[in-house]
């Protein structure tokens, strides 16, 4: 098993080289601490950050930690870890081969063995598409809008760039971010797995691990958005009623107002927002509200988890994602992650716009 495959897991060579080796993979997280654990950093890595962490020594290992992890991300199955664990292995293959690309270019590579362009663009099906120019890259059209969909600046967008016979220009840093999001894709292609009993019955302590690990989880750290229409089918029902005027028993107030301040709502926000309900007195409702975001009180609270909301009855009208996830706040992150920014339009901008109407 080459060094190169222990680097790019995701490589049809790699996968390759494991099938020829004969590795039976229940051998191995059965009596393979170190991929076992290497598996594991993957997964902690991702959740800590934007990296599956640093590289075991051996190559081996580090290969064949890529496939326990995907089993365990498969096992645990929840939405937020799939795409925090592929988006943080495409990362880390970025910042690799975007090091290697420049050595390859700086003719300074003193790698036996590295990943060059072309070979990279070869892996994901891009060289026929994209050609060298003397500014940089062109790329056809349609490959650019597969592999740029995702990305979030608005530099992205077709009508921003200058489109001439069916090709869209790519300096080269951009053009190795689309293959970024070309492994991105890969890695989460085909996730979760179907994994076997004997493989999953191995792995019992590293997935309540990465469980745990997962409740901890701060999902507000990255939302600052408003958008009612995504929020979750609980939130959205307790919101509802809050505008209808209806009676709330305290675990929902408290459900709806912790939600609410999780995605960025200040107090002032919120008191606006409930202010139509003849059962929300100002005073109580900003106290109450001060109180979850900790300026009255030595505690900052979070919005209950989907088994609290189900112990209280207050899970209602559930849909497919939520059975992919445990946290009201990792289903409003999933649906902010997967809609077109074009598309989210925050309640503020909102509120200002009909003001101003």
């Amino acid at each position: 098993m080459k060094p190169l495959h222990a680097r790019y897991p995701f490589l049809a060579a790699a996968r390759r080289a494991v099938q020829e080796a004969g590795v039976d993979l229940a051998a191995v997280v059965a009596d393979e601490e170190a991929v076992v654990q290497r598996a594991l950093g993957r997964i902690e890595g991702s959740l800590q950050g934007s990296s599956v962490g640093e590289p075991h020594r051996r190559p081996r290992v580090e290969l064949l930690s890529y496939p326990v992890a995907r089993v365990l991300v498969s096992l645990v199955d929840e939405h937020v870890l799939t795409r925090k664990y592929a988006r943080a292995e495409a990362a880390t293959a970025h910042e690799r081969f975007t090091e290697e690309v420049r050595e390859e270019t700086e003719l300074k590579s003193t790698r036996t063995e590295s990943l060059s362009l072309d070979a990279l663009l070869r892996e994901f099906d891009l060289a026929g598409a994209v050609r060298e120019t003397p500014d940089g890259y062109r790329i056809g059209v349609g490959t650019y809008l597969e592999h740029a969909a995702d990305q979030r600046d608005d530099g992205w967008r077709l009508v921003n760039r200058d489109l001439a016979d069916g090709e869209v220009p790519l300096s080269g840093e951009e053009l190795l971010l689309l293959v970024r999001q070309a492994v991105q894709h890969r890695v989460e292609d085909g996730l979760p797995l179907d994994v076997p009993d004997v493989i999953g019955a191995e792995l019992d302590e590293e997935c309540a691990h990465i469980r745990e690990q997962l409740a901890d989880l701060d999902l507000t750290r990255d939302i600052d958005t408003v958008v009612p229409e995504l929020f979750p089918p609980c939130m959205k029902s307790l919101l509802d009623r809050v505008q209808k005027g209806e009676h709330l028993e305290h675990h929902s107030r408290f459900a709806i107002a912790s939600f609410l301040t999780s995605i960025g709502m200040d107090t002032d926000e919120i008191v606006e927002l409930f202010q139509v309900n003849p059962g929300f007195g100002e005073e109580a409702t900003r106290y109450q509200v001060d109180h979850i975001r900790g300026e009255t009180s030595p505690t900052e609270y979070s919005a209950p988890s989907c088994a609290t909301m189900q112990s209280y009855g207050d899970c209602v009208n559930m849909d497919d994602l939520c059975e992919t996830i445990s946290h009201p706040m990792a289903y409003y992150e999933a649906k902010l992650d997967d809609s077109e920014e074009d598309d989210i339009v925050d309640w503020r901008e909102r509120q200002e716009s009909e003001s101003n109407s």
